[in-house]
């Protein structure tokens, strides 16, 4: 173990990837305006979608700042919550956005996650955030394709 292991607990890297049947924008704007990831999440969210902004969601349980935004592409942000032990670094979130059949491929790499928490911070992934997303978007659908008729 390397003397920064000992004093900062060791970290691991969660990986993940989910379709999302949206467009890669759509997917995008979902994440990072604070209204509509309130609309997905059904919590509160508040910040902006510029980089070096701060943001917080799930009323203040996770929060960070936005260290890179492609618009429609990529998302990279420092990334904690309020159960992050005090003496850890903020994990860096990279999310990539690409266009497939299904609408979106997106593929979420986060990095320096407390080895002790990374279970559930990868269960919480797809539970409050990735299946409500894929959710809301099909409703989204559903409601736009009876707009058309």
């Amino acid at each position: 173990m390397e003397k920064r292991d000992a004093i900062m607990g060791k970290t691991v890297t969660i990986v993940m990837e989910v379709q999302v049947p949206a467009k890669p924008m759509e997917v995008y704007i979902a994440l990072t305006d604070p209204q509509k990831h309130e609309d997905f999440t059904g919590t509160e969210a508040k910040g902006t979608d510029k980089e070096g902004g701060k943001f917080s969601t799930w009323d203040g349980y996770s929060f960070g700042k936005n260290l890179q935004l492609v618009k429609g592409r990529k998302i990279v942000q420092e990334w904690q919550t309020s159960e992050w032990p005090e003496e850890a670094k903020p994990s860096i979130l990279t999310i990539t956005l690409t266009s497939s059949k299904e609408g979106t491929l997106l593929k979420m790499v986060q990095e320096n996650v407390p080895e002790e928490q990374a279970k559930n911070y990868e269960n919480g992934w797809e539970e409050f955030y990735w299946e409500p997303l894929k959710a809301y978007f099909k409703r989204k659908s559903k409601i736009e394709k009876k707009g058309k008729k």
